[in-house]
């Protein structure tokens, strides 16, 4: 089996979790120009630097196709691996679905009358990744290295642009605050940040289809956290310093910075590189998620057919099939409501992973992992309380919303409570098939 290199490691983990800062675009709206900036640095700290840490240990333990799917089973049994499982599954179709919808959106800058055909063209979009996934994870990860130039481009040479423009001026940030920043105005610009930095532990369900996994994992995770970060904060910097209107960033997208910033030219070369976003995005996660099913497959808590693989590819195809058949049938959603519904499963699939690691710590001290988080356990236990802390700030900021976040963050909840009933029908199965 071909294994995939480092360098395009770091391409397929910075689709994975970013892709970019398309997507964040809302944030001026809910959270104003004194608070972005602040929300935008404090929250990854809260949300993303535990999920890191405790990827990098975990996976360190276990190296292992399925990942934390595995973790969470030999750390808890088999019933909260297939919680883990099950939660994880549901919440990346629900991802899959925003990106055909924001790539057509971005296609519609160049052929408006594209939006007429939006549903021929998300299935072709869908249909597309998945033949790329069946072919493996070498031409993913190449086909991510190539769209991440794409991606990246535009965006640095906007911001050198802006900064060129204010050489001469003020270019100091305006001052943080969250005065006047309502319960859920905060909720949603919470919401949109997590949401363009979740995904640490999908990157580790295809571990031993990486070359030396734990040291490749840890040397691409920290830089592609620098690099999304980095671009992050410089974006909206930049937003910020060029002085576009929020409601005019939020409908319009970033294309419409770049025309304000240097033309038609660098917004057409924006637009280009939303969709490329868009298709690395997409085929990142489906890369991440189709391994899942593959392996519950094995443990017979999912049907058997889940976890054939290609006889030339070696990829779990059907799996990939599966996928792609619900993605087509979900991205009518709007987005707004796909980002809570997302964030929602995706936290309470997280919780299970921090307790996994907490548990593992008490259970077996002394096991070898390569990469320790520098913390005992009471340290861990408050760590882990941080990313909780902003999980619950925002999923009670999106009840508290516009109808549409709250049917949307009720919607989560129910989709959290099927993995007891999917569960009772999955050990009445396994029951009588060892009885006949």
């Amino acid at each position: 089996m071909k294994k995939i290199r480092p360098v395009q490691l770091v391409a397929v983990i910075f689709f994975t979790v970013s892709g970019g800062p398309y997507g964040l675009e809302p944030l001026l709206t809910y959270a104003g120009q004194h608070a972005a900036i602040l929300l935008l640095l404090l929250t990854p700290m809260l949300w993303d630097v535990p999920a890191i840490y405790t990827v990098l240990e975990l996976n360190s333990m276990m190296p292992v196709t399925g990942g934390y799917y595995k973790w969470v089973k030999y750390a808890l049994g088999t019933r909260w691996g297939f919680y883990e499982g099950w939660w994880t599954w549901l919440y990346t179709f629900v991802d899959l679905a925003i990106y055909p919808v924001l790539f057509v959106t971005y296609a519609g800058y160049f052929y408006p009358a594209l939006l007429d055909h939006k549903m021929q063209l998300f299935l072709v979009f869908i249909w597309l990744s998945a033949g790329l996934n069946i072919l493996g994870i070498v031409p993913v990860g190449k086909v991510s290295l190539f769209l991440s130039a794409i991606v990246l481009t535009p965006f640095i040479i906007l911001i050198v642009m802006v900064f060129y423009h204010h050489s001469g001026g003020s270019i100091a940030l305006p001052a943080p605050s969250v005065k006047g920043l309502t319960f859920p105005s905060l909720g949603m610009a919470l919401y949109t940040i997590m949401w363009n930095c979740l995904g640490w532990d999908n990157t580790t369900t295809y571990a031993e289809e990486v070359e030396k996994p734990v040291r490749s994992y840890l040397i691409a995770i920290i830089i592609a956290f620098v690099l999304v970060i980095a671009l992050y904060f410089l974006v909206i910097w930049s937003s910020l310093l060029s002085g576009i209107s929020a409601t005019t960033l939020n409908e319009n997208l970033f294309p419409a910075l770049g025309e304000l910033v240097g033309g038609h030219w660098l917004g057409s070369l924006l637009a280009i590189g939303g969709m490329a976003s868009c298709l690395g995005i997409y085929a990142s996660v489906l890369l991440s998620v189709s391994r899942v099913p593959m392996v519950m497959a094995e443990d017979n808590l999912l049907p058997e057919k889940l976890h054939k693989r290609h006889k030339r590819f070696n990829t779990p195809y059907i799996s990939i099939i599966i996928c792609s058949i619900v993605v087509s049938a979900m991205v009518n959603w709007d987005l707004e409501s796909l980002f809570i519904i997302d964030v929602t499963i995706y936290g309470a699939g997280l919780a299970l992973e921090y307790i996994s690691l907490i548990r593992l710590r008490i259970k077996e001290p002394d096991t070898h992992r390569p990469f320790k988080i520098p913390l005992g356990i009471p340290g861990l236990c408050i760590a882990v309380l941080l990313p909780f802390g902003i999980y619950f700030v925002a999923l009670t900021g999106a009840l508290m919303s516009k109808e549409n976040g709250l049917l949307a963050a009720v919607f989560a909840i129910g989709t959290l409570l099927s993995a007891e009933l999917l569960w009772q029908i999955v050990k009445r199965r396994k029951s009588f098939s060892k009885t006949t």
